[in-house]
């Protein structure tokens, strides 16, 4: 890929990304809908997929660069082969790819069914693997390309209450750099992000009914607040551009610092800090 990327002094990356083709999945909100936005605005064009036309429909609405809608369920078998073959069909070859589709699941262990585990499988790794086997060719004949999976802090960190959860994005991170190795002859770089606390419609509900929960949370980030879906897209620009030209097999965390930083809602007071 031979895009430039500045920086922008108003806010994030200045990306070009004219005549190239970026894939988004779960595309009609949030992180994905954020990404697909930032990639049109960018000069792609974009392959917007998700559960719900008229959502996607949306979306595409406001974009400029001739944007494709393909709707597509990813938790069957087969799933992630096919779109990938409906995509070829329509825009004929892709430099960028963005993994987003999935699904949070909120298990105890002891809850946790077979049904349970198999579906969060299903569109969390397989469909995404998946997808990725089918696109990569057409990356490598195009001359390379990117692919940036969007995991989770909870493939870093043990979470309460997300077993199946978090060995999803585990495994995302972990056949991240699997790909890495395997596609780096041909010019694909694979990535993969792994967002913190999100203010996705996912945290919607909660967000409005429950109090204290904005300010609380947010105390437990170095930052001392929610990130929104452009925190992440701005990262997906940086990714899908030439600004990250030798970065391949990296998992970068992008969570105000919650997983691996102190943090608390007020500094503690601690005797060596005492005058």
């Amino acid at each position: 890929m031979t895009n430039a990327a500045t920086t922008d002094s108003s806010h994030g990356p200045s990306v070009r990304l004219d005549g190239k083709v970026a894939v988004v999945t779960g595309a009609s909100r949030g992180i994905g809908e954020a990404s697909a936005r930032a990639l049109d605005a960018a000069g792609a064009q974009v392959v917007l997929t998700g559960r719900t036309t008229s959502d996607l429909e949306n979306v595409a609405a406001e974009m400029q660069h001739d944007p494709v809608v393909l709707t597509a369920g990813l938790a069957p078998p087969g799933a992630g082969t096919d779109l990938a073959r409906r995509i070829l069909n329509e825009v004929g070859g892709v430099d960028v790819l963005v993994n987003n589709a999935g699904i949070p699941m909120r298990r105890m262990p002891e809850q946790l069914s077979e049904a349970d585990f198999d579906l969060v499988f299903s569109i969390n790794v397989r469909s995404l693997v998946m997808l990725s086997v089918g696109l990569a060719p057409s990356m490598i004949s195009r001359g390379g390309g990117s692919i940036i999976n969007i995991s989770s802090v909870a493939g870093v960190h043990g979470p309460l209450g997300r077993v199946a959860y978090a060995g999803t994005k585990g495994a995302v991170d972990a056949m991240t750099r699997a790909l890495a190795a395997d596609w780096g002859p041909g010019g694909i770089r694979v990535n993969s992000i792994a967002p913190g606390l999100i203010a996705t419609a996912i945290w919607e509900e909660a967000r409005n009914n429950v109090p204290g929960l904005i300010e609380d949370l947010a105390g437990q980030i170095a930052l001392k607040r929610w990130g929104f879906g452009d925190d992440i897209a701005d990262v997906v620009l940086f990714f899908a551009s030439d600004a990250s030209r030798y970065v391949t097999g990296e998992t970068l965390v992008v969570d105000g610092g919650m997983a691996r930083v102190s943090a608390s809602a007020a500094p503690p007071t601690l005797p060596e800090l005492e005058d």
